[in-house]
């Protein structure tokens, strides 16, 4: 009696601890790549599922967005510029069956592919377009990196460049250049500022020489603004036109 109620115990444990190692419950964002004697049999979850022990494997797959930071990279612009930039990529497992079967770590690998996808983009740019197009630059990057990753069953969802490091001495460069582009604007903007000046003052030379009472008048207007200064001396050119045209008046109202 004691022997048979023995064999029932240590029976009904291992029919337990075998119960207990097939069960397998995964979350909503999981998924578990099922193997049978080594052959993929299908892709499980989320929920409650049996696998057979010691015939059956399974490989848990997280299907939520990866964030990765890629680290700095030494890159050189088209332009012959070295400089250090990182970025950070989101990535998620879309096909969990590629993910483990076709790629032995997908999160490595995609990792190091995005450092080489880094600096083959950046290096066919020059570095005003690394500063400046940061946004198809992402783009770029992402596409270049979607392709690749497609066999792997990863979905690259976006890739953002977060700094761009340059030397000391490209940095004084670049201020150098900011501050000639600013003063050739400054001098595109006065030269600019003259000609329209001088374009007023030929089309008020033209109104003037068209009625000369007027030249008259503004002579007269500029002698009561100088007159207004306290000044001693009074140098005021007189116009040769005015006193031939008095002259003119005075010389007909005479007998």
């Amino acid at each position: 009696m004691v022997p048979t109620t023995t064999v029932l115990i240590v029976a009904g444990i291992i029919v337990l601890m075998l119960l207990y190692t097939s069960i397998r419950v995964l979350r909503e964002y999981e998924r578990g790549v099922v193997f049978t004697l080594g052959r993929y049999t299908g892709t499980k979850g989320p929920g409650l599922f049996l696998l057979v022990p010691i015939l059956q494997q399974m490989v848990r797959v997280d299907l939520r967005v990866v964030v990765d930071e890629v680290p700095p990279q030494d890159v050189i612009s088209r332009d012959n510029v070295s400089v250090k930039v990182n970025a950070v990529i989101y990535f998620r497992v879309v096909d969990p069956e590629k993910a483990v079967i076709q790629v032995m770590n997908y999160l490595q690998a995609t990792s190091q592919l995005a450092q080489t996808t880094l600096r083959w983009v950046l290096g066919k740019h020059d570095l005003d377009d690394m500063l400046a197009e940061r946004d198809q630059l992402n783009n770029d990057i992402q596409e270049v990196l979607d392709k690749q990753t497609e066999a792997w069953g990863i979905k690259v969802n976006n890739v953002e460049i977060k700094r761009i490091d340059l030397d000391e001495s490209m940095v004084r460069a670049i201020a150098r250049q900011a501050e000639a582009e600013r003063s050739r604007r400054a001098k595109i903007i006065n030269a600019q500022g003259e000609q329209q000046a001088a374009e007023k003052l030929v089309e008020a030379a033209q109104i003037l020489a068209a009625a000369p009472q007027a030249m008259q008048l503004r002579y007269l207007a500029t002698l009561f603004d100088i007159a207004s200064e306290k000044t001693s001396t009074i140098v005021f050119p007189f116009p040769v036109d005015v006193m031939k045209t008095w002259f003119g008046t005075e010389a007909s109202k005479a007998p």
